[in-house]
């Protein structure tokens, strides 16, 4: 696997700290032909994807398409990895993107973007690592795994998880099991 440079790594890391993993603003002074050429090569390379830019949300764009529209960066699970980042923090991340949309009514323009740091293997990426399995984790198994006191790994859901990354997660009863949490 090719090692990302000096630069690519900046991109990247800057990119995992920020919401929906935007890779943008690049860093300063690479401009032009430059900034073209690494960002034509971290897309060739996967680690890089253009999507469409959300102008309401205020993101900011790479390039115009025409009619007022753009695209915009973001660092895909395989640019994270190529960082150090854990797959499965990394498309935790990525799934939060695809729920910012629903967002957007609760969101003014004041608002600014919080950033994001997930470091791999902490307990809140094993965390995350329980709630994306197909059964989910209960509180009593985050413990377990963690070490922590119950009503840390309750605030960890809420607080970090919910509300800080804006992960998608559900809670249902389940019998002899009790409440069960998962990543939708």
């Amino acid at each position: 696997m090719t090692t990302p440079s000096d630069t690519q790594s900046l991109i990247l890391s800057r990119a995992a700290t920020r919401p929906g993993n935007l890779a943008l603003p690049l860093p300063e002074g690479l401009v032009g032909a430059a900034a073209k050429m690494v960002v034509g090569k971290m897309i060739a390379r996967g680690w890089l994807e253009e999507v469409e830019a959300n102008l309401r949300r205020g993101e900011p764009m790479w390039r115009e398409t025409g009619d007022g529209h753009g695209t915009t960066l973001i660092a895909t699970e395989a640019g994270l990895e190529a960082i150090g980042i854990e797959p499965v923090v990394a498309s935790a991340v990525a799934s939060a993107r695809k729920a910012m949309p629903k967002r957007e009514l609760t969101q003014t323009p004041d608002d600014t973007a919080k950033p994001v740091a997930i470091r791999a293997g902490t307990k809140q990426a094993q965390i995350i690592a329980m709630l994306q399995r197909p059964e989910g984790a209960t509180v009593a198994e985050m413990v377990e795994a963690t070490g922590w006191l119950a009503h840390t790994v309750r605030g960890c859901i809420s607080g970090a998880l919910k509300k800080k990354l804006g992960l998608p997660i559900a809670a249902e009863k389940v019998e002899r099991r009790g409440m069960v949490y998962r990543l939708l």
